[in-house]
């Protein structure tokens, strides 16, 4: 990365003798860009598509992202995927995002594996492929993507292109809990309360809930306050009383 790209991304002020001037450092980022410095392409796309820095502008940062996917830069093209499943400075296009998760994919991308599998999962953009999706679900796996293995696990848990093995669903869903993931944790923490460790369970669902979107973080209060075990209605109403739960 150079070091306009690091200006932008760098640590925090009490790590820092002084704070650099956001200015300089935005122009310094423009012009290794503008040099075809592709890590600053890329960051000069994050901070215009998150309004980092500078006015969010979507569109002006798919163009830097689509010149660093140009440029070889495999976030970059994972980047213009989401861009155009979302809709984020383009219209929604599911078959160019397929397109471009799959190139950051053959690229060796962790996040362009999990994301090109998620569309052949779901055949969103791409005919349905479940068995090439948990192949590349497997091949981040490897590269320590957390959300990956849940998915692995889910397909264990439900039988989905292996034999169902509730063993090895235990397993990944374990390492994507252990690996961060808050979904992965919540369906450790559903085996765990079938295997009557609730104590264990609760753990691992406060986990979830400090890293949870809030929209998932609703669905788990929804399901917990069902739940027969007592624990769990009481960590229903634990995360009902978080700063986030609105009306």
């Amino acid at each position: 990365m150079s070091e306009a790209s690091a200006a932008l991304t760098a640590a925090s002020p009490s790590e820092r003798p002084a704070r650099p001037d956001p200015h300089a450092a935005l122009s310094q980022l423009h012009a290794a860009a503008d040099a075809g410095d592709v890590d600053a392409q890329f960051v000069l796309g994050q901070a215009y598509q998150e309004g980092t820095g500078v006015a969010c502008d979507p569109q002006e940062g798919l163009h830097w992202y689509r010149l660093a996917a140009s440029g070889g830069h495999a976030m970059a093209m994972n980047m213009v995927g989401r861009c155009h499943e979302l809709g984020r400075g383009t219209a929604v296009d599911l078959e160019l995002a397929a397109a471009w998760y799959r190139r950051a994919a053959e690229r060796g991308l962790d996040w362009g594996q999990y994301n090109y599998a998620q569309l052949l999962a779901a055949g969103r953009g791409v005919p349905a492929d479940r068995a090439r999706a948990l192949a590349l679900y497997r091949l981040a796996a490897a590269q320590g993507h957390a959300k990956s293995m849940n998915l692995i696990g889910r397909h264990y848990d439900e039988g989905w292109e292996v034999e169902r093995d509730p063993v090895a669903a235990e397993a990944w869903y374990r390492r994507s809990a252990e690996g961060g993931d808050f979904r992965g944790q919540c369906s450790y923490a559903s085996v765990l309360v079938q295997a009557g460790r609730v104590d264990e369970a609760v753990d691992w669902l406060r986990r979830a809930a400090r890293t949870a979107t809030p929209a998932f973080l609703q669905q788990l209060r929804i399901s917990l306050a069902d739940s027969p075990v007592p624990a769990l209605r009481e960590l229903a109403a634990e995360f009902g009383s978080g700063p986030d739960a609105g009306g």
